[in-house]
């Protein structure tokens, strides 16, 4: 078993704060324990090209011990490997860039990379960067060179309309185009992800954590959050909108509500548990 250390509960419970980073409250390792007994093996330092690992995901095929960590922080994906003497070793598969940013809390922007899965035939990587607002597809057939198949926009900070205006390498601003969908405008960033067993439909939702959702979107505590289907081509690459899917959590009863994780009854791509 390989667990991530992303954050204490005093820190993450009360909002982002970068101070907390160099404080130490917030993690850049892996712990790989022998299970089930539980023993701890051994300790990956990441560095900090792997601030904040969240979600660790192994390819489905069970004779590959090959597996990948997104981090939310340095914005990378770490893949790690066991080495012919049992031990692990990892490096940085992927890595997003942080934009210059203008009429933001920071002079540069990270991706936050918070949720990333993989196809059930180990073909696809996708990601979602929250505070971008980009969904992100790779193809990891080779998995130590994954190629980008497929990048779409479905809100973040730097839209068009919004205050904040990111700032290309040649110093000309831009922002991302969002499309309305039903009718709806976009809200926050994408978060979580779930995969179809098929690998057509991507469903994405946009709540990562109260406290973080009113930081970052305060407009998701007014009003809720929604859930959006990706068509995916999972043959040559390539993701769209689908225009009829739109799951409005401002309209739940007790809402507006935040909607945060999915899960297919029978088992899925992020849980790999069977009934």
């Amino acid at each position: 078993m390989i667990s991530s250390s992303w954050g204490a509960p005093l820190a993450f419970t009360k909002g982002f704060n970068l101070q907390h980073v160099s404080d130490g409250l917030y993690g850049r390792h892996l712990f790989v324990y022998s299970w089930p007994d539980g023993e701890l093996k051994q300790t990956l330092d990441l560095g900090n090209t792997g601030l904040i690992p969240l979600e660790i995901r192994f390819l489905h095929d069970p004779s590959k011990d090959i597996g990948f960590v997104g981090c939310a922080l340095a914005s990378t994906m770490v893949r790690f490997s066991k080495t012919q003497d049992g031990s692990w070793n990892h490096e940085v598969a992927i890595s997003v860039k942080s934009l210059k940013v203008q009429n933001w809390i920071l002079p540069e922007m990270p991706g936050l990379i918070t949720d990333f899965l993989i196809s059930l035939d180990d073909r696809f990587l996708y990601f979602s960067n929250w505070l971008h607002g980009d969904i992100r597809q790779y193809n990891i057939e080779d998995p130590k060179n994954p190629v980008l198949t497929g990048q779409i926009w479905v809100g973040g900070l730097f839209r068009k309309g919004s205050p904040v205006v990111a700032v290309t390498d040649d110093g000309q601003p831009y922002q991302s185009d969002v499309p309305e969908v039903q009718g709806h405008r976009l809200r926050g960033g994408p978060q979580m992800i779930q995969l179809s067993l098929d690998g057509k439909r991507l469903y994405v939702t946009n709540s990562l954590f109260s406290a973080w959702d009113c930081q970052f979107y305060p407009e998701l505590k007014e009003k809720g959050s929604h859930m959006l289907q990706i068509d995916v081509n999972s043959e040559k690459g390539g993701m769209a909108i689908n225009p009829n899917f739109f799951v409005d959590f401002e309209a739940e009863p007790d809402g507006p509500a935040l909607a945060h994780e999915m899960r297919y009854p029978g088992g899925d791509c992020t849980s790999d548990i069977w009934i």
